[in-house]
């Protein structure tokens, strides 16, 4: 009983545990996963292994629902992209940011309000990810995440547009900080794959250009 007990691997981290020691535990097989939150398991524990290998973290396990697999990518998503808010708030500030805009062509009104209005940009980052988290934890449309309906899948999409803005305006007013997170992260390249694998957005509307074909786009013009 002894010897089971000092092989078994604790997931969890105790009180005290280092930043550096966090998480540090071996990975664990998809069928061995027998959490109810086993996707959001599977793929953090795939992001850990390697931030920059898009494609394995955006290739389901064998039969898996592909509305939850959408699903818990984008609470991911939002998860990780609070980092992002965080760093803007060094420099992303009301008085040099006073609208959400990303370049001189776009300038987009905050949803979060009685009526859609400017707002600052930072505020329009908390806003955005604060509606997304209420939407993505609503009972009303996601009672469970192991079967989901298609009229709430269909809620996806709208998310998705919202939350990409915060990387359209960090990519073009905050270059050097989107630059420090998405070297670590490698989130924006894993979402504009991830919207454009499910046609979640339109590709006009993917304006940072991430991905190889989207930078020889922008070369010709």
């Amino acid at each position: 009983m002894t010897a089971v007990a000092e092989n078994r691997v604790v997931r969890r981290n105790g009180p005290g545990t280092k930043r550096a020691d966090w998480n540090c535990w071996p990975p664990l097989a998809f069928e061995e996963m027998d959490s109810a939150l086993n996707i959001q398991q599977y793929i953090q524990q795939t992001i850990k292994a390697n931030p920059s290998d898009v494609e394995a973290i955006l290739t389901p396990p064998l039969d898996q629902d592909e509305g939850v697999w959408k699903y818990e990518h984008l609470r991911q998503f939002c998860i990780e992209l609070n980092g992002l808010a965080l760093l803007l708030q060094r420099e992303c500030v009301p008085e040099t940011c006073q609208q959400m805009t990303a370049t001189e062509q776009w300038i987009f009104l905050c949803a979060a309000h009685k009526n859609p209005n400017e707002c600052p940009a930072i505020d329009y980052t908390r806003h955005t990810l604060d509606g997304a988290a209420t939407l993505l934890n609503s009972n009303k449309y996601f009672p469970s995440r192991v079967n989901i309906k298609e009229i709430s899948i269909s809620k996806l999409g709208s998310v998705a547009r919202r939350v990409y803005r915060i990387f359209s305006h960090a990519f073009f007013h905050h270059r050097k900080l989107f630059d420090e997170f998405e070297n670590e992260t490698h989130l924006c390249k894993r979402f504009t794959t991830y919207v454009s694998k499910y046609n979640l957005m339109q590709q006009e509307h993917l304006i940072v250009p991430i991905l190889p074909n989207q930078q020889q786009q922008q070369t010709a013009q």
